[in-house]
């Protein structure tokens, strides 16, 4: 968790649409390079054999490089890879069972309001998600964002660490760290950037910019 935190920048991978049709393994080579450390693979798609065989791929790609891995939804994937951590939504394995299948492993839980960030916490996750902040279109979404305000609601009940996403880009990055957040959770910002590289290089110092400015 101490590399978790000291990360700033979080990267959500998701192949496709969303990477300008780059794949997994080119992105994550772009991101790892630019310095991103925090790696999330978020697949939907694939059958599961074929999601192990990107996840392992994935994993030594970020083990060559000390960044830490965490799977999407699947729970059993992440442990068949020996990756760091799973993110669970809302209606994926309950974070609960996760903590007791997997005592040592980072789990992230999603929250869309404060009493869904607090149940988390209370379950065991590792870390909680705060968002969607801001209008985005990479995933479907008919709630409300939570915007600064909902942050700044949140966070201070919250005695573990927690990410923020939704339409982050980097024009938010001071007023979220004035806001208190201190690891942003990204996909399009970099995947869809013309040299993910140079976005995820920028995007660290700029964050980091804006955290030294705060101390």
């Amino acid at each position: 968790m101490r590399v978790f935190q000291d990360a700033g920048l979080y990267l959500v991978v998701s192949p496709g649409r969303l990477s300008c049709e780059r794949t997994a393994a080119e992105i994550v080579i772009a991101a790892l390079k630019g310095g991103c450390r925090l790696i999330q693979l978020r697949e939907k798609r694939l059958p599961i054999p074929d999601l192990v065989r990107l996840a392992r791929e994935i994993r030594g790609l970020t083990m060559e490089r000390g960044a830490l891995l965490i799977i999407d939804d699947r729970i059993d994937v992440a442990l068949a890879v020996e990756a760091d951590g799973v993110h669970l939504g809302q209606d994926d394995f309950p974070v609960s069972d996760a903590r007791r299948l997997a005592p040592d492993l980072i789990i992230g839980a999603s929250s869309h309001s404060e009493a869904e960030a607090l149940e988390a916490q209370r379950q065991g996750a590792s870390y909680v998600n705060i968002g969607p902040l801001f209008h985005t279109t990479t995933k479907g979404w008919a709630g409300e964002f939570l915007g600064l305000d909902g942050l700044r609601r949140i966070a201070p009940k919250l005695s573990i660490p927690f990410t923020v996403m939704g339409g982050i880009k980097q024009s938010h990055i001071a007023s979220l760290a004035e806001a208190g957040a201190r690891t942003l959770a990204v996909v399009t910002a970099v995947t869809s950037a013309p040299d993910p590289e140079q976005a995820t290089r920028e995007f660290i110092s700029a964050l980091r910019a804006a955290l030294q400015a705060r101390q």
